[in-house]
């Protein structure tokens, strides 16, 4: 029979620095402290949630596994140097460990998420709630006793419940309770497959974990950062394991982060659809990797970027799909209250249809790292090039809505002209280095025609600073990126004056704000928290002009702000003194990793970016 909807139920309130993160590169899974996932994809990271608690409450899905009674102590740990996650429960007749992991896999049909429970010591009754809810809390699916468990089906979505707890089914859910002693074990295994097609082979759970742990250290025993601080290579390993557990591995792809509408101001509608690709992460992705020793991984990313941008430059966008996809409407969810309630919840990302300026940039400063590191064959790359600049070159002057994507009257953002300079700049660079025939005359008289209009428009010379945009006189912390872009010398005044007057205006309590919310029409209102991203982008400059004690303060504080895990979200509320926005933040974790490879090293990204071979070595 088909099941009525769900019923409204009282929302979760946990708040999103209590979860872990865990995944296979294909989707990705919260684990909160309490032992709930309450927020998973299947099969892949754009796909309908079946467990959407995070978003509303229980009945909108997730799986819970905890003690029947009171849980006097709980803590969180990953395996060390893996994404394999424990959850730690202790109860006053014993203590237990979920383990959990989601195996590797080449096929994009077959996820698996397994958890294994454990007795530590003593004697505790455990419960096991499952509640499976597709298409974002909305669908219930016909459930079906098996001999191995269960199977669930709803429209396209199949999956099966592996695990040898007797389980039995009231109110619309499934339950399981058992009792564990010290070194007995529970294990279940949820496996997705597309119900047109038969369930396949769930390999031995406790010999599939070991292949996990494995593969992990293997992978994270070829990062390269080394530094004198333990903590800082702890953080970085940390960031660089979350980078690629936001990647789609059949494309390469990078996520900026696996959830959606998790609010940037708690009960606010600053919601967004963040499980899709951003061209304005590319070359600081690059960085990231190539520094870190991942080389495949940024060739992977590269590669990515090619088939996503392929066409022609007219129709760039500022993201795209997790395999490139180009249409990605954006749609309310009505039927959940979203995080803490607020609301809406939103499905897609109607920022794919905006003009900015700034990708033609990133696209230019990408090739350009992709020859400096030698990163595959360049072939079609430089005559794609071109075309992008003979396109920039009429349309630079044009309005835009900006890298934060506002949703406000479109403006001459100096960031977005900046970036067009980037543009030009780094083909430039390219045929000069390697002697590549081009109008090398006539690109220069444009990129310096476009240094000069920033320069005289985007600049207020009263406060010695540049602005967000033209004729304004608000500040941006995208103007942070000056520096680190080469735009400027980096003793020139502007500079100094400009990384001051961010420091007087956009920082909130020591962290820097995107822009001040409430002096710019960006359409849509309220307010936000400090954007992470832009406070690294704050002690990177500080590292370009020769302030070393100043990074290093605020990398720090920082990296305190991050969860029991090591994992960021996109912001910080620096009143409530939480992690808000989506989570984990792919930009934030490229942040961090880049500000400590600018701290550890005198040949780091930042200068590698900007062009200096004379950045102060504050080893020396």
């Amino acid at each position: 029979m088909v099941a009525e909807k769900t019923k409204p139920a009282k929302a979760l309130s946990k708040p999103i620095e209590d979860y872990g993160l865990i995944g296979n590169m294909m989707s990705a899974a919260l684990v909160g402290t309490d032992g709930s996932i309450d927020w998973l994809c299947l099969p892949r990271f754009d796909s309908p949630a079946c467990f959407a608690a995070i978003l509303g409450a229980p009945d909108h899905g997730r799986w819970l596994i905890s003690p029947r009674e009171k849980v006097v102590k709980s803590s969180q740990r990953y395996v060390p140097g893996t994404a394999v996650l424990e959850t730690r429960l202790e109860t006053e007749t014993g203590a237990v460990t979920i383990t959990d992991f989601m195996p590797l896999s080449d096929n994009e049909e077959q996820v698996d998420l397994v958890r294994i429970v454990r007795g530590d010591h003593g004697e505790v009754a455990m419960s096991m709630e499952l509640v499976l809810r597709f298409n974002y809390g909305e669908v219930l699916p016909w459930v079906m006793r098996r001999d191995y468990g269960l199977s669930a089906v709803a429209g396209p979505d199949a999956v099966e419940l592996h695990t040898p707890a007797k389980l039995e089914g009231r109110d619309l859910k499934t339950f399981a309770d058992f009792t564990l002693r010290e070194g007995e074990t529970m294990p279940f295994t949820l496996s997705y497959h597309p119900s047109h097609k038969q369930p396949h082979f769930v390999p031995d759970r406790h010999e599939s974990l070991q292949q996990t742990v494995n593969w992990w250290s293997e992978w994270v025993g070829r990062c390269t950062f080394s530094t004198r601080r333990p903590r800082w290579h702890e953080a970085v390993t940390r960031s660089l394991i979350t980078l690629k557990l936001l990647t789609f591995q059949p494309t390469g792809g990078i996520v900026a982060a696996p959830t959606t509408s998790l609010p940037e101001a708690i009960g606010g509608s600053r919601n967004w659809d963040y499980r899709f690709c951003w061209l304005r992460d590319s070359a600081l992705t690059l960085y990231a990797l190539v520094n870190s020793g991942y080389r495949a991984e940024a060739e992977a990313w590269r590669q990515w970027v090619r088939r996503a941008t392929a066409g022609h430059p007219k129709q760039l966008q500022i993201m795209y799909g997790i395999s490139g996809e180009r249409w990605l409407p954006e749609m309310e969810v009505p039927w959940l209250p979203g995080y803490e309630d607020s609301a809406p919840v939103r499905v897609g990302n109607a920022a794919a249809d905006q003009v900015q300026l700034d990708i033609y940039g990133e696209i230019a400063e990408t090739l350009y790292i992709t020859r400096q590191a030698g990163l595959g064959p360049m072939d079609k790359h430089y005559e794609f090039q071109t075309l992008v600049l003979e396109y920039l070159e009429s349309i630079w002057q044009s309005t835009d809505h900006g890298i934060w994507e506002m949703r406000g009257p479109p403006r001459a953002f100096t960031h977005s002209r900046m970036m067009c300079w980037v543009a030009f700049d780094r083909a430039i660079k390219i045929a000069e280095k390697f002697g590549i025939r081009a109008p090398l005359d006539h690109w220069k008289k444009v990129r310096d025609e476009i240094h000069a209009d920033v320069c005289t428009n985007g600049f207020d010379a009263e406060r010695n600073t540049f602005t967000q945009y033209y004729g304004g006189k608000t500040l941006d912390a995208s103007l942070l990126l000056l520096p680190q872009v080469g735009f400027l010398p980096l003793d020139d005044p502007r500079i100094a004056g400009t990384i001051k007057a961010i420091e007087e205006d956009l920082l909130s309590d020591g962290f820097v704000m995107r822009y001040a919310t409430d002096h710019v029409d960006d359409g849509v209102g309220g307010e936000e928290g400090a954007f992470l991203a832009c406070s690294f982008w704050l002690a990177d400059a500080y590292v370009l002009t020769g302030r070393h004690d100043d990074a290093v303060d605020l990398f720090e504080r920082l990296l305190s702000l991050r969860n029991h895990l090591g994992l960021l979200a996109e912001e910080y509320d620096p009143i409530r003194k939480r992690l808000v926005g989506n989570f984990p933040q792919a930009l934030s974790h490229l942040g961090l990793i880049n500000t400590a490879h600018n701290l550890a090293s005198p040949r780091h990204p930042a200068a590698q970016r900007a062009g200096q071979e004379d950045v102060p070595d504050h080893d020396k």
